[in-house]
Parts: C-alpha cells; sequence; structure tokens
C-alpha cells in the first residue's frame, strides 16, 4: 500500500493538450503511460495496491501511485477500506471509470493482430487474454460466466453487460456460477479472439476442450 500523505490534496492537474477537442480531454485523463493498463486490471474488481504492481511488471512504485492519485482526483477510481476480517485498502473503478471498458476492448481486438511470439522480455499474465476473448465470445452469442484455463493460468469472464460489475476476475469463478469451461492453449485463444477460430470448430479439432453446466 503506498504511504498517504497528510498534506492537501493537489488541485493542479497534469500537463493538458489544451484543446476543446473530446478526444484530447480523454487523453488529459488516461494518456499517461500506465494509466489505462491499471484501468485493465480494475476491470477485475477492487485490487490492493501490492495487487496491481504485481500485475503491472515493470511500473516503479511512485508511478503507479501517482497514476492512482491522478485517477482518484479526476473521479475514475476510489480508495476505500474492505471491512473486517480483511481490513485491506483497496482501489476500485468509479462509474466513470467502468465506462472505459469499450476503449480497452477495443485496444485490446486492435492490439491481438500484433501477439505473435512472446518477446524474451514480455511477461505473461493469463487474465490478460480476458477483454479480447470475451469480445469474441460476445459476437459469437455467448453469455454468462465462462471459466478459462490456460497453460499460463486461470481466468473467468463475464460475458454480456457487466453493468459496472467485474468483467473477469483470476482463478476459477465461485462454485456454481460457471454456464462453461473453457480448456486451451494461448495460440488456440489468441485465434478465437482474432475470429479466425471458432469455440465449435476448435472443439471438434480437439484444440478446445468444452464443458457447459446447467443452471
Amino acid at each position: 500500500m503506498p504511504p498517504r500523505s497528510s498534506s492537501p490534496p493537489r488541485t493542479a492537474r497534469r500537463r493538458s493538450y489544451d484543446q476543446y477537442c473530446a478526444a484530447a480531454r480523454a487523453l488529459d485523463a488516461v494518456g499517461d503511460r500506465w494509466t489505462l493498463l491499471i484501468v485493465r486490471e480494475l476491470l477485475a474488481g477492487p485490487r490492493r495496491y501490492t495487487d496491481l504492481h504485481a500485475d503491472l511488471p515493470g511500473v516503479s512504485t511512485d508511478v503507479l501511485a501517482s497514476r492512482l492519485k491522478d485517477m482518484e482526483r479526476d473521479g475514475l477510481a476510489v480508495r476505500h477500506r474492505l471491512p473486517a476480517p480483511v481490513s485491506a485498502y483497496v482501489y476500485e473503478l468509479t462509474p466513470r471509470g467502468h465506462e472505459l471498458l469499450p476503449v480497452l476492448t477495443a485496444l485490446a481486438e486492435w492490439g491481438v493482430p500484433e501477439l505473435t511470439e512472446p518477446r524474451p522480455t514480455d511477461a505473461v499474465r493469463a487474465h490478460w487474454f480476458a477483454l479480447p476473448l470475451r469480445r469474441s465470445l460476445e459476437r459469437a452469442g455467448w453469455q454468462g460466466t465462462v471459466e478459462v484455463r490456460l497453460d499460463e493460468g486461470e481466468f473467468h469472464l463475464r460475458v454480456g453487460e457487466s453493468a459496472g460489475d467485474p468483467v473477469y476476475g483470476e482463478g476459477a469463478p465461485p462454485p456454481g456460477t460457471a454456464a462453461a469451461r473453457l480448456e486451451l492453449d494461448a495460440g488456440t485463444c489468441l485465434e478465437i479472439s482474432l475470429g479466425k477460430l471458432g469455440v465449435d470448430d476448435g472443439v471438434r479439432e480437439g484444440r478446445i476442450r468444452l464443458e457447459r453446466f446447467t443452471a
């Protein structure tokens, strides 16, 4: 958890493009490096500072703390304490911050073709596959919570209207909530995200193991 200063909150805004343009105003708020990736992590729900730092490899503690303060100031995130017995401080997206979901989804969809072979310096987290996969499953008409198992790890995602709820999470979903489970490798997951492979085709080809659950 970053240290909290006792000094009054900052009132000066960051450097601005100073353009009367909606895109420029948006970039004033989320155009700094790391901000949208913090939003990506918070789309999974409330996260502790230490959890965010662990899943944002490469960010310094100072930069992460600064970005989170900026997001609080701009009304994109809030910091609050969870009740006992947890009693930990977490960061959570506001409704305004959650409205960035389609922005992150579009960026992920646009960036999927760049995911060829991982570079030697690339970090990998299983849940980073969630947003592009979720979009592809939505287009295929899927609904509900889907558990996904990759060699890199396990995550779950909520396909369909999220209404401000977390859209994905690490690990398995709560018992009895999953509509389906997919077991596949990262390459197959990327092909689905690119629209090159349908889930049913992947099942027939033996590349995907699909299990559906009844309500």
